[in-house]
């Protein structure tokens, strides 16, 4: 099930999408480890870029173990986003992708994200910049449209193609839906249907199942997986066993999301330092223990943590209340 995109080819067809907040470098290794068959960045400005913003360093920031990884970037100028992606062209990621799907209101007033969908032209002028500027594969990363009165993926991704986009991504959403209602799989069809080049699917994989049914329904090339992977990197062997034997494993206990909530911890503080690590670390706690009996206490309680050590009599305090499993 390799995936090949430019000329990076993948193991398989499994992509951790790009989350603000979420998919920085240790995120990003976690979920290399449990089978993402390539990582994308949290999006950077390609503004950022050009004026070397200090907060952009820490985002571009790779290693080698984790590749492939896509940079996103996001912006609105074709020289501005075509010169960002030069001057980073010589760092170890192997795919450029352009945002133009964000729904946040902050990128999309700036004419950003989503809101390019409303501009065809200047959406192939960004991509035939890109393109023009470096050898690396750039792909695209769009919506179902901007709103119900302009469903356009299928022209956007024809266009991303003529202008020599290597891929699309895909989510079935539009951008006034944000992530609400249910995602719609047929649009991914029609652009799958519209193009030659590999379309991504996004939108409504939270489990094995899903992934599968999305892959039937759309015969799309690959799964981008985002909120649902947010506290459960597990997701992407649960899909990889599911797909090669037809099993669906068992969630993780809580004994095993401990253990991966502490590693995770670990790779922030070693990253970030420990005071904005644990600061981060506290919506991912909320989200690994998502559905645990009695957990909503320990959520409650996660926002008063601000050290590693903290973190721990929190989680082991919890394991010790649940009855679950012993200390660690």
């Amino acid at each position: 099930m390799g995936l090949k995109i430019g000329n990076v080819i993948l193991k398989g067809n499994l992509i951790l999408g790009p989350m603000a907040g979420v998919t920085d470098l240790p995120f990003r290794l976690l979920c290399k480890e449990k089978g993402a068959d390539l990582v994308y960045s949290e999006m950077v400005s390609a503004k950022g870029i050009n004026y070397k913003n200090e907060n952009t360093e820490s985002i571009l920031e790779s290693v080698s173990s984790e590749r492939p990884v896509a940079v996103q970037l996001f912006g609105s100028v074709p020289h501005i986003i075509s010169e960002a992606a030069k001057r980073i062209e010589d760092r170890e990621f192997d795919i450029l992708d352009i945002n133009m799907g964000c729904p946040v209101p902050k990128v999309v007033n700036h004419g950003e994200g989503s809101a390019l969908m409303k501009n065809p032209k200047l959406v192939g002028d960004i991509i035939k910049a890109v393109v023009l500027a470096i050898d690396k594969p750039v792909t695209v990363k769009i919506r179902k449209g901007f709103d119900d009165s302009l469903i356009n993926a299928v022209e956007i991704a024809k266009i991303a193609e003529e202008n020599g986009a290597s891929a699309i991504a895909i989510h079935g959403r539009t951008r006034e839906e944000y992530y609400k209602g249910k995602a719609d799989w047929d649009i991914i069809k029609d652009v799958k249907r519209a193009v030659s080049i590999p379309v991504i699917g996004s939108g409504d994989v939270f489990s094995a199942e899903n992934a599968k049914d999305m892959l039937d329904h759309t015969k799309c090339d690959g799964i981008m997986l985002a909120r649902g992977v947010k506290g459960n990197p597990w997701l992407f062997e649960q899909i990889k066993e599911y797909f090669n034997k037809g099993i669906l494993i068992e969630k993780p206990s809580y004994y095993e999301v401990k253990e991966m909530i502490l590693r995770h911890a670990e790779a922030e503080i070693q990253f970030k330092g420990e005071k904005q690590a644990i600061k981060e670390m506290r919506k991912h706690v909320a989200w690994y223990t998502f559905g645990f009996r009695g957990s909503a206490q320990l959520r409650g309680n996660v926002n008063r943590i601000i050290t590693f050590e903290d973190l721990k009599v929190l989680l082991n305090d919890y394991t010790i209340s649940s009855k679950k499993q012993p200390k660690i």
